[in-house]
């Protein structure tokens, strides 16, 4: 192989940019096949068809950096929705207050997860897992039917139409677009976010440098567990309601789209921006199948999985180009080494 190519396939950036050229045709593809496809308001709504979504792929990435995994992000993002109905539906606290309860709710849970996965060093597989059926069950201990949200303030958030142009966004959109951009400033500029990554990058090496492993694993998991209940207030402005069901299968789908935007699953590589992109992928394969029509809404779940095994397999050839780069630079190093002698 050429090694320019070799350089450019083995580059952190690779992925990300197979992920915008991905959307980018698919985009495309409606705009060339569908009447309507290209009206603004179509590609407003995968922002707000999707804006719970984005934001708990954006807890979701914080643990694939690490190397971890947290599948509790559904179930938390119900619970939410069903406390938040529950207490506005059945006391007289303000709408701001309820939403600082349940933020207060999902953060400490997601802080819960982490100090036990971190400090008895056990699988995030398996305390997620239990914290997913925790919280699944909680939320139908609290009520088994639909409690509807009927709050005017809530409501009127919820009905509040922000112009864009000739289109509109919503209030759960603004959340999730603030919540983007302040992870990547977070992942990209800051201390913090070197120190997620080298702990992706190799665990053992990032505690002999010194680096605090066990608190940033404990806020990792923090951050996770306040962007589920922040994704629950989003996905509460949507629909409304609170259901034992909301959020079924939304972790799959977080990690899904987190993957495909160039997320490594082994930990250490990963972006914001290719996780946003990740989730309007899925977001337009949805909208494709509601203008053709005649498709069930499953076949999203059928493409996404072609795709996740398509760039997990890509995955594993960057990393073997890596690694071979890694191999030819040491030994280049060497003959420099005896050369010199």
């Amino acid at each position: 192989m050429n090694k320019n190519l070799a350089n450019i396939i083995a580059s952190k950036y690779f992925s990300f940019f197979v992920t915008v050229i991905l959307f980018v045709a698919l985009y495309g593809i409606g705009i060339a096949m569908y009447n309507g496809f290209m009206k603004p308001q179509v590609f407003f709504n995968l922002f707000v068809d999707n804006a719970a979504l984005l934001i708990v792929t954006v807890g979701i990435t914080f643990c694939l950096l690490i190397g971890g995994i947290d599948l509790s992000v559904g179930a938390v993002l119900a619970l939410v929705c069903m406390v938040l109905a529950w207490l506005l539906t059945n006391t007289g606290i303000p709408v701001f207050l309820a939403v600082l309860i349940v933020l207060i709710m999902g953060t400490v849970f997601g802080a819960v997860q982490g100090y036990i996965i971190t400090k008895f060093d056990l699988q995030p597989f398996i305390i997620t897992l239990a914290g997913m059926f925790f919280c699944r069950g909680l939320t139908a201990v609290i009520s088994q039917e639909t409690i509807t949200i009927t709050n005017p303030t809530f409501v009127a958030l919820a009905d509040t139409r922000i112009p864009v142009g000739s289109g509109f966004i919503s209030v759960g959109v603004v959340i999730a677009l603030l919540t983007i951009l302040v992870a990547a400033i977070v992942l990209g500029f800051t201390k913090f976010g070197r120190t997620i990554y080298a702990i992706g990058g190799n665990e053992s090496s990032a505690a002999l440098m010194g680096l605090p492993v066990f608190r940033t694993k404990v806020c990792v998991y923090t951050i996770s567990g306040f962007c589920s209940s922040l994704g629950g207030i989003a996905y509460a402005l949507m629909m409304l309601t609170g259901y034992n069901l909301h959020g079924l299968g939304m972790e799959m789908d977080a990690i899904a789209s987190s993957v495909i935007g160039g997320t490594l699953l082994t930990g250490g590589v990963g972006f914001i921006p290719g996780a946003l992109f990740g989730v309007l992928i899925q977001g337009v394969i949805l909208t494709f199948i509601n203008f053709q029509g005649t498709l069930s809404a499953w076949w999203t779940k059928i493409v996404i999985g072609g795709l996740l095994c398509v760039f997990i397999i890509m995955q594993a050839f960057i990393t073997e180009q890596k690694s071979k780069l890694t191999a030819k630079s040491s030994m280049d190093e060497a003959n420099s080494g005896k050369s010199d002698s």
